[in-house]
């Protein structure tokens, strides 16, 4: 029995040392997954990083920003913000325009804008009662050498100096464009260039794109980012929490000292142009010594090869029913001119044979 019990002794042992032997041999197998899955996750955060480090670090500006709960806002000497026109402030929103037509309100900011690299996210709301096209006419963020002017350009001054993004809501020109509306777009004015409403702006636009902004049941948000005399527009709109690419335009030149602002303004047809907030971040780029001697003093604002983004609108064209009715009643305008005319022909021959009898 002692022999029996020393075989059973050395069996649980051989067990308990193949039992420890798999154990360790899971434990490794595990521990390499582990290490597999930290050495990827290394790689893309390394990736990620890499693809954003032109820009290492941002910083909230709060003296250029406005958020909630929007105390520097009103007509105080303190205040940081103007409102102008019909724009009012809320707990939840600073409105630019109720939707009732012929309104035109804003929000500019009083203090000079310095930052050199820069990012600007803007969260609004459009909304209204009209149906689609029947709505307008949108809002448009500024930053431009003049603050606080009324006029056409969505509440705005027209032929302004700086920059223009411009949320339109309505198109006012032919339906057969190549652009279905809302329509975010860019402008850059140097105090010559007028923006024509009457063709959405086509004739002086430097990019844009498509954004579902009115009535969205998502929050919408817009993004410019300007570094290195590159501006990149980007909007978030459809509820997936990420930026999606608008526009992009390098070689623009922009000064320093310009005023940050928002406006809106309705006509015949309206809608509510709410302002959530609008935060600047500062950019820290890195620089080589050939781009900061590259740098220069900017007075008017301009772009590289402003020729490239030129287009030319067509004036509204017949449609082809147009075009065919057009044509038929001229053949028949002529054939009735023709026979007149051989009608009176006949008649003058006939009474100069006569006059010889």
């Amino acid at each position: 029995s002692g022999s029996v019990k020393m075989a059973a002794n050395v069996s649980k042992l051989n067990m308990a040392r193949l039992r420890s032997s798999v154990f360790s041999v899971f434990q490794l197998d595990l521990l390499r997954e582990l290490l597999c899955v930290l050495v990827a996750f290394c790689v893309l955060t390394q990736q990620s990083l890499a693809d954003q480090q032109e820009f290492s670090e941002d910083f909230l500006k709060r003296e250029y920003s406005l958020v909630k709960p929007y105390r520097g806002l009103g007509f105080s000497s303190s205040s940081q913000w103007d409102l102008m026109g019909t724009a009012m402030v809320t707990p939840d929103h600073v409105r630019l325009t109720p939707d009732q037509q012929s309104r035109q309100g804003a929000v500019w900011s009083r203090i000079p804008f310095v930052l050199r690299d820069w990012e600007l996210r803007v969260h609004f709301k459009i909304h209204g009662i009209g149906k689609k096209n029947l709505n307008g006419d949108g809002l448009a963020i500024w930053l431009t050498r003049d603050r606080m002017q009324n006029g056409p350009v969505f509440g705005n001054m027209n032929q302004f100096v700086g920059l223009g993004i411009f949320v339109d809501t309505y198109p006012n020109t032919d339906k057969t464009h190549d652009r279905t509306f809302p329509y975010v777009s860019v402008m850059l004015g140097n105090g010559t260039l007028t923006y024509d409403h009457d063709r959405d702006g086509r004739t002086t636009e430097l990019g844009g794109c498509t954004a579902m902004t009115r009535n969205s049941i998502y929050d919408t948000f817009l993004l410019v980012r300007y570094s290195k005399n590159k501006l990149t527009l980007m909007v978030d709109v459809d509820g997936k929490q990420e930026w999606r690419d608008c526009a992009e335009v390098s070689g623009l030149r922009l000064p320093n000292g310009y005023y940050l602002g928002a406006s809106s303004a309705t006509g015949d047809l309206s809608d509510n142009h709410d302002i959530i907030s609008m935060k600047v971040y500062q950019l820290t780029v890195e620089r080589t010594p050939e781009e900061e001697e590259e740098e220069e003093a900017i007075t008017v604002p301009r772009v590289d090869n402003m020729y490239q983004f030129q287009v030319d609108v067509e004036e509204e064209g017949m449609s082809g029913l147009q075009l065919f009715f057009t044509l038929l009643f001229s053949i028949l305008g002529l054939s009735v001119l023709a026979v007149v005319g051989m009608v009176l022909y006949g008649r003058w021959k006939e009474n100069k044979r006569k006059r010889f009898y």
